[in-house]
């Protein structure tokens, strides 16, 4: 039996494989890499910024670093849902950027194998756009989400200028 040293980068890449941070919009349930979560942290004090899409709430100041957060309810064209004790903020390394997602409540990380992702049924742009794939775990379906394509370029330039 080999073991891996602290120092294997591929140990870590294999633990994260197949994983996904399962969270909620209303009674669907979505899923994200979990190799692009940094953390989850309980909704925080936003800051607007002028002129930027709706969906972008604003920023919040995470231990002095300045982060833009994004309601992906609002994102997906979803009616706005009032922030409670179980909205929570998925910050995600994205493009070698740190973004905030506003989401209805995390559930849990999944194990979620290629073999058990489909992809997603082909219609015209829409929510499918952000989708990489439908995942199956037990009797769980989730869409599990394309974090590059979360934010089309020009937005997260955008969001870039106003940190």
């Amino acid at each position: 039996m080999t073991g891996h040293s602290a120092f294997d980068s591929s140990y870590e890449e294999d633990a994260q494989k197949d994983k996904f941070l399962t969270f909620s919009l209303g009674n669907e349930l979505y899923g994200i890499e979990i190799k692009h979560v940094i953390e989850i942290i309980g909704i925080q004090t936003i800051t607007e910024v002028p002129e930027l899409p709706d969906f972008v709430r604003g920023i919040i100041n995470l231990r002095g670093k300045i982060i833009p957060v994004m309601d992906v309810r609002l994102r997906f064209k979803k009616p706005f849902l009032e922030y409670n004790d179980r909205t929570c903020i998925v910050v995600i390394e994205m493009r070698e950027t740190s973004v905030g997602l506003i989401v209805d409540s995390v559930s849990e990380v999944l194990s979620v194998p290629a073999a058990d992702i489909v992809p997603p049924p082909e219609a015209g742009g829409g929510l499918n756009r952000y989708i990489q794939g439908i995942g199956k775990s037990g009797t769980a379906v989730m869409l599990l989400l394309d974090c590059d394509k979360l934010l089309h370029d020009h937005e997260v330039e955008r969001l870039l200028l106003a940190e």
